[in-house]
């Protein structure tokens, strides 16, 4: 028990300094004008929410967006498959982080039938050629795949199922990966091997200890950026204005919530 406490001691101490880095990172962002796509694909269970989480907790969502698309609507099917995506790529300022990606056509839609294979195979093709052309218009693009083994997955489902409060995180179709889980290691294979380049490496994250993950891709997504700490202009606050003569403090509102804690 004291090693347990130990050990999380030392990861909320690491992670708060992460968090630091991780302002002075959001600083230099909106001072530079920077544009920076984060993607988060992994394995059913792998942790990305928590990845996700411990990474934005501490900055503004207007700097660090968070882009999880649901299931395309009928005229987005109709679309080019990268348009729904790009429409949330980054203006200047913003770091736009994709829980899961256009990546869901190599994945997912292969899988489960959602794609064709010809649809699979255009999309293998495309995804390198474009993710340079992302690159070069000045974004920088760090994509990340959480993987977890057999065994922890096995045990992350079975907790989700048992926990009132983790049932809502597995949906039919993490069932279905479950039962799929090598039909996924052959797609997830050849997704990362045909989508690896030099403007945009895969990096693959070891996710069977949720904590060491979280800081573990967290300090490597700091390692990747160029940035710099941008001295803080502290703004003075100086003295509040004088009450109107004549007003008196009445209370905001006749309804107040019971003190119950």
């Amino acid at each position: 028990m004291a090693q347990k406490k130990a050990e999380k001691k030392r990861y909320e101490k690491e992670l708060e300094r992460l968090h630091v880095e991780l302002a002075y990172l959001q600083s230099w962002v909106k001072a530079t004008g920077a544009r920076i796509i984060v993607v988060f694909e992994g394995r059913d269970a792998a942790g990305k929410g928590g990845v996700i989480k411990a990474l934005t907790e501490r900055v503004s969502p207007r700097v660090f967006r968070v882009t999880a698309l649901p299931a395309p609507s009928d005229r987005e099917k109709t679309q080019m498959f990268f348009q729904r995506y790009m429409a949330h790529f980054p203006a200047a300022g913003e770091i736009v982080i994709f829980d899961r990606s256009w990546y869901n056509r190599a994945g997912v839609d292969r899988v489960m039938g959602f794609a064709s294979p010809e649809k699979v195979e255009h999309f293998l093709k495309l995804a390198t050629p474009v993710e340079k052309t992302i690159v070069d218009s000045g974004i920088q693009l760090i994509k990340y795949f959480l993987d977890v083994d057999m065994d922890e997955q096995d045990k992350r489902f079975r907790e989700r199922i048992d926990n009132p409060v983790k049932q809502w995180k597995l949906s039919p179709m993490d069932v279905e990966s479950y039962r799929k889980w090598w039909e996924y290691s052959a797609a997830y294979d050849e997704m990362i091997s045909r989508s690896d380049s030099e403007w945009a490496p895969w990096w693959v994250v070891p996710s069977n200890d949720k904590k060491r993950a979280r800081i573990n891709c967290i300090t490597h997504l700091l390692s990747q950026i160029p940035y710099e700490r941008i001295p803080y202009d502290k703004p003075k606050l100086g003295k509040r204005a004088a009450k109107p003569e004549g007003y008196r403090e009445s209370g905001l509102a006749r309804n107040v919530v019971p003190d119950v804690f």
